[in-house]
């Protein structure tokens, strides 16, 4: 149905009801008062907008029933806190970080139900993730909605950062991070709230209570069964427990928390009251676990017909006229839904489309336009010239972490001067959280800046596992090359320094496993500089690895590169040529391979050593034409043996050079141990020199 067409029968029932139509000056002056300011055709919209949440809810469930959709994970009973959020906000200037459940504020800020469907039956045409999510998880650039994740809380942290970036470009850009009571129960919600409050950040947290997650009811879930009470303590968040089902009550606090926020006031929390008029989702049933009578219950709070009434009762409609609206629409929901489903679905061929930015979309580099030719650098000082290099060359660039901000500059000084010669606005440290790290810097990624964060050490990062695999890596892909994140993660790693086990891991190949990011491991001075001044410029997620015992070692030491020196992903460098064996390395083991090189050239034996420079992207052609060429082939990593990167290499070697071997493929690697402490313990679980050596001579003898 047309806006004109809802505006004739508006208009018509008002006339028959009052003989004549209302005078617009009079009315406007109750409305301001009595509707907070809301006219009678912003009532109607939100009206209309719930109305068709609610009826896409109802055919998307039919669709199920039919075989023509999967998956629900229903609005229903949420619309009025939804509705009212949305109207407070302005689309296309705010940030919203939905959760599964945030159907009716997407379509309040211009989201269709085309949109919808589209997106329920994974067509081609879905403008949300092109067929590669499960609903319900929405998306637009338009109207600046990230597309969201079926991750629990994952999205707080990430409006968390959108926040930080408008107060960084001094904009009155507000972010909302939706949820329900449940999703409070992971840490980064509280990590969130606990960033927002301390940066008084332009953000709405809004829980919907509707009071169970899945089956869990809330007193299972929070202590004192509120997450209102639970948030009391944050100094600088403003809080508002209100009836979320009371779409003027709700409207009311949501205006308040926007004009609070952009006033640069701070952070609230809203925590609306609300019910689950459907089950948890399409598989649930929430008949097994909720008492009849309480769900007769709630059908009485339902939102939709809460404000159905005031708007009868205003004699703004009739009933009548409620009637026919709600007929119209389902038709007009019904005819949608038909349509859609004869959109094409996604092609096969498209699958890998979209792991990384395509290339001509991305930053033009000129790579290797000069040679290192400056004077002798340790690694961490080249690490820091090209934090300062590129900071100068980008505005947007920030850098945050733990103890990253001078005058400490990094336990290890990567960062020194930044703050100093940049600003804290630009170089600051953040708390110690590794998920809160990550997650604002993806949502700061996304709202145009260029976050270089740091972990401080390899061994802990596991608290950023999930904003890395399940958001970072999957933002690009799952929605479908709408929205990048580029971030890049600095963190050390690597033993040799008796850190123990927990200063000494590698961690390349599990994250290698994590499609989407690309990762390098430098093995000196001036290739870190040039794939770190690169990983800054790519429009991609890279995570940075140094080595911590290379960080001033003086075999590490290299002509240092000028300022416009970049040094391409995906470009192995052959160290030492040699004619017998080849040994494929990277990181710290490329000294010791280089030392055993020397060794069995003096018995007659050419090693050729490389040193692949990043896991992903993996340059296997130069890997592949050494081996033809040597027939022989150590593949040498600090990482355990098991389940190592190495085992990879391995395996697209026997794969595709096989009949160029004159022996199997050999691994040299350390032990699948943690790493210990007291250095006898230490030796024996590392690679040491004389292990690589003794390989070359068993598969010289071969």
């Amino acid at each position: 149905m047309s806006e004109e067409q809802m505006e004739d029968i508006l208009v018509n029932s008002e006339t028959k009801k009052n003989g004549v139509k209302k005078s617009k000056a009079s009315k406007e002056s109750k409305e301001k008062d009595k509707f907070h300011g809301l006219s009678e055709v912003q009532l109607k919209e939100a009206y209309m907008i719930m109305l068709r949440s609610r009826l896409n809810d109802d055919r998307v469930d039919t669709l199920i029933k039919q075989g023509k959709a999967t998956f629900l994970i229903s609005g229903s009973g949420h619309e009025g806190i939804q509705v009212a959020m949305g109207m407070a906000m302005k689309a296309g200037k705010d940030w919203l970080y939905t959760y599964y459940r945030d159907n009716a504020i997407c379509m309040a800020m211009g989201v269709t139900v085309e949109n919808m469907m589209q997106h329920s039956m994974g067509k081609a045409t879905d403008t949300f993730s092109g067929g590669r999510q499960m609903p319900m998880t929405i998306g637009s650039q338009q109207f600046r909605i990230p597309t969201a994740s079926l991750t629990t809380g994952s999205q707080y942290l990430e409006a968390a950062g959108a926040a930080l970036a408008e107060v960084y470009k001094g904009t009155d850009a507000v972010a909302y991070a939706g949820g329900g009571e449940g999703s409070t129960s992971e840490g980064e919600f509280w990590e969130a709230v606990n960033w927002a409050s301390r940066d008084r950040l332009p953000m709405i947290f809004v829980i919907q209570n509707n009071k169970f997650a899945i089956s869990v009811p809330i007193h299972q879930q929070t202590a004192g069964g509120s997450v209102y009470k639970a948030t009391a303590g944050f100094e600088g968040l403003r809080r508002v427990d209100i009836d979320g089902t009371d779409f003027l009550a709700s409207y009311a606090a949501c205006k308040e928390a926007v004009e609070h926020a952009r006033a640069g006031k701070g952070p609230t929390l809203i925590h609306a009251n609300v019910v689950r008029l459907r089950s948890h989702s399409a598989s649930d049933a929430q008949e097994k676990y909720r008492d009849k009578l309480e769900l007769e219950e709630d059908l009485k709070k339902d939102p939709l017909l809460k404000l159905e009434n005031i708007l009868i009762e205003n004699n703004i409609i009739t009933k009548e006229d409620a009637e026919r609206i709600r007929k119209e629409v389902f038709d007009e929901v019904l005819k949608i839904a038909d349509d859609v489903w004869a959109q094409p679905s996604p092609e096969a061929s498209t699958v890998e489309d979209y792991l990384f930015c395509p290339a001509d979309e991305q930053t033009p580099i000129e790579y290797e336009k000069t040679v290192p030719a400056g004077d002798p650098v340790v690694m961490v000082d080249a690490i820091n010239h090209a934090l300062h290099e590129e900071m100068e060359k980008n505005p947007n660039m920030i850098i945050y972490g733990e103890d990253v901000q001078d005058n400490k500059g990094g336990v290890f000084t990567a960062t020194r001067g930044l703050t100093n010669k940049f600003g804290a606005n630009r170089c600051f440290n953040s708390q110690l959280a590794e998920a809160s790290i990550v997650g604002t810097a993806i949502g700061a990624a996304i709202a145009g800046l260029k976050p270089v964060v740091e972990i401080q050490f390899a061994d802990y990062i596991w608290p950023a596992m999930m904003q890395i695999r399940d958001e970072l890596a999957m933002y690009r892909y799952r929605s479908n090359n709408t929205f990048p994140a580029p971030v890049v993660i600095r963190t050390a790693c690597g033993g040799y320094i008796n850190g123990g086990p927990y200063h000494s891991q590698n961690i390349e190949a599990i994250f290698a496993k994590c499609a989407g990011i690309y990762i390098a491991y430098p093995s000196n001075a001036a290739d870190a500089k040039g794939l770190l001044k690169t990983a800054c410029q790519l429009k991609d997620p890279v995570l940075f690895l140094e080595h911590k015992f290379l960080y001033r070692q003086g075999f590490a030491k290299s002509p240092e590169p000028d300022k416009d020196y970049y040094l391409p992903f995906g470009k192995a460098a052959v160290k030492t040529e040699g004619d017998d064996i080849t040994i494929v390395t990277y990181g710290a083991m490329v000294d010791k391979a280089m030392r055993a090189a020397k060794e069995m050239a003096k018995q007659g034996v050419g090693v050729e050593v490389i040193d692949i420079r990043t896991i992903v992207p993996l340059d296997m052609d130069t890997i592949l034409n050494s081996v033809k060429k040597t027939g022989k082939v150590i593949v040498f990593h600090e990482d355990s043996k098991f389940m190592g990167f190495g085992a990879e290499i391995a395996a697209q070697i026997a794969e595709q050079a096989f009949t160029y071997l004159d022996a199997p493929v050999k691994r040299v690697a350390g032990l699948h141990v943690h790493v210990p402490y007291h250095s006898n313990l230490e030796k024996a679980a590392l690679p040491q020199n004389d292990w690589i050596l003794k390989a070359c001579e068993e598969l010289a003898a071969y």
